[in-house]
């Protein structure tokens, strides 16, 4: 029965990150449902997390590329429920794929191994199926209180509109109020692609693809390496596979080394971080002299509404941040979170959404 709430859990996570608004007494509801239902019927678990799980007709688009996805499958036909069983298509079945009328039971417990594996440790399938999955991130997005205001019904007084109602009528007005709109945060995210990050570099920038999808005019991407490339242009691609080889042809350092001081230089010097929640993706390899990252990351830190760094090797128990690069970050950072699989880029995408 653990095994079985972790996994209602984990695909609740996962319709989350999707925009799907299945909270935890959602998650509840489904599996009580499963509770008189058949478990190992593909049917039976599509239609109970359907039912419980989708507010509206909105979510079910989104409940079944997640379905199909976490669990394997494609949704069940209506009327078929009982009977239908569910059909796995990955990367390794490409080249020699099933017949038509052959099927595979869903692996829920596999995919949930899969969402906490490191990506450098997958095989090409393994890491295909984690990409799909990142490709299905559609959390939200961080938002701040802009200069603009709106009316409403609750907040501070609007003066100029209730006096000039009260001038219109000649009598005294009602009492108007305004608001302050919200706008999405900007969010700046530095890729490590040099050659100790390139495991994980395909992978961070699949990630990026989903945050650029999903805030497209609040999203600035960068490679770092080297030089300082910027892809956002490349990663607007609706196609994670057409975003990810215009990319490839843009960055011209792929697995050099890491300049990340001199890179934040430019960046800083060119442009602005204030505001932003700005991310940087890399292990701290830094070939370049420490104190310059670390003045660097002090001006980064003063503009920024919040500084993540994010380290593969932060996603294990025994990892000690004392490469010069991370040691000259470190005083300056607000975040530094794990970033070697798939449930920790949904915790990120989480993180950013509440930054």
């Amino acid at each position: 029965m653990n095994d079985l709430a972790a996994t209602v859990t984990a695909f609740a996570r996962t319709l989350r990150a999707a925009g799907v608004a299945a909270d935890q007494e959602r998650a509840q509801a489904m599996l009580r449902a499963l509770d008189h239902l058949d478990l190992t019927s593909p049917g039976d678990v599509y239609w109970a997390g359907r039912l419980t799980l989708c507010a509206g007709p909105d979510d079910l688009p989104r409940y079944d590329r997640c379905f199909a996805a976490f669990f394997g499958g494609v949704r069940a036909e209506p009327g078929r429920a009982a009977t239908t069983s569910v059909t796995r298509h990955t990367a390794a079945e490409d080249g020699g794929r099933r017949g038509e009328g052959e099927a595979a039971p869903a692996t829920a417990s596999r995919a949930e191994i899969l969402r906490h594996r490191d990506v450098a440790r997958l095989t090409e399938a393994e890491r295909a199926e984690v990409h799909r999955l990142l490709a299905l991130l559609s959390g939200r997005r961080p938002v701040r209180r802009s200069r603009r205001h709106e009316s409403a019904r609750r907040g501070g007084l609007d003066r100029r509109r209730t006096v000039r109602e009260a001038l219109k009528t000649g009598e005294p007005a009602r009492l108007l109020r305004r608001r302050h709109t919200v706008r999405q945060r900007r969010v700046v995210l530095f890729v490590d692609v040099s050659g100790s990050m390139s495991p994980y570099a395909e992978t961070l920038l699949r990630f990026a693809h989903a945050l650029v999808r999903t805030g497209p005019r609040a999203t600035a991407v960068y490679s770092v390496g080297t030089r300082l490339t910027c892809v956002t242009a490349e990663l607007r691609h609706r196609d994670p596979g057409t975003a990810l080889d215009a990319v490839s042809r843009a960055i011209p350092d792929w697995s050099g080394g890491t300049r990340l001081g001199e890179e934040l230089r430019e960046f800083l010097t060119r442009r602005s971080a204030r505001g932003a929640i700005v991310v940087i993706a890399s292990d701290g390899w830094e070939r370049g002299d420490p104190a310059l990252l670390g003045a660097q990351m002090a001006r980064l830190s003063r503009q920024a509404h919040r500084v993540i760094w994010v380290n593969p090797h932060k996603g294990y128990e025994d990892y000690q941040p004392l490469t010069g690069g991370m040691r000259a970050a470190l005083p300056y950072l607000d975040d530094l979170v794990a970033g070697h699989s798939l449930a920790a880029y949904e915790a990120l995408s989480e993180r950013l959404a509440h930054a």
